[in-house]
């Protein structure tokens, strides 16, 4: 019979709006086809999110929870020593995930952020993912000893979701031209331009040396 409990029931919906809104966008997603994506008799979305605001809300409020649990998670699984270059490597392979894995979450959040500039409910929900997110990043960065600021990963996970949805809209050759066919270098590059440096200032950062 499956896991009947409200929560559960909620996330499997807050799921099946995140796959709608990366698949068909904005205008697909309706609750019979979240009733339908999730497997669930209809009307179920209705009864636990009545709006379709309520619905975009759910949405960005089960996608903040499955960020918060996997920086989480990332962080139980970093070593106490990490160095911050070893930590920069991060986030050239966040880049490559994103783009060249499941780009469900990212798409979803492109929509999301379309949705918030009109709809004040989705836009409380994407601020408080973006404080939670910035705060989990902030305690990983002090992992390697850096003296993150809220602002300096909030202004990384920024660039991290413009770069991107670049490499994932624009053709190989307006990449190419315009600089951003190397993610590597990307990733990296956002990286060591915001972070804050460790104290001494004699630490690498991301293969850029601080003076």
């Amino acid at each position: 019979m499956g896991d009947r409990r409200p929560g559960s029931r909620r996330a499997l919906l807050g799921d099946a709006a995140i796959a709608i809104l990366a698949r068909e966008g904005g205008r697909g997603l309706t609750h019979r086809a979240v009733d339908r994506e999730a497997g669930v008799p209809q009307g179920t979305t209705k009864n636990y999110f009545p709006t379709r605001e309520s619905l975009l809300e759910a949405a960005a409020r089960r996608m903040a929870e499955e960020h918060r649990a996997a920086v989480e998670r990332l962080h139980s699984t970093t070593p106490e020593h990490v160095s911050p270059s070893q930590l920069g490597e991060l986030y050239p392979a966040l880049l490559h995930r994103a783009v060249n894995g499941d780009p469900t979450q990212l798409l979803a959040m492109a929509e999301l952020y379309l949705e918030a500039v009109r709809r004040p409910g989705v836009r409380q929900a994407l601020g408080e993912m973006a404080i939670a997110n910035a705060e989990s990043a902030v305690a990983l960065h002090r992992v390697a000893g850096l003296d993150s600021s809220t602002r300096d990963v909030g202004v990384l996970d920024a660039y991290l979701l413009g770069i991107s949805l670049s490499l994932l809209a624009l053709p190989p050759d307006a990449l190419r031209r315009i600089g951003l066919d190397d993610p590597y270098s990307l990733g990296l590059g956002a990286f060591a331009a915001t972070v804050s440096r460790p104290a001494g200032g004699d630490t690498e950062i991301a293969g850029q040396e601080c003076s």
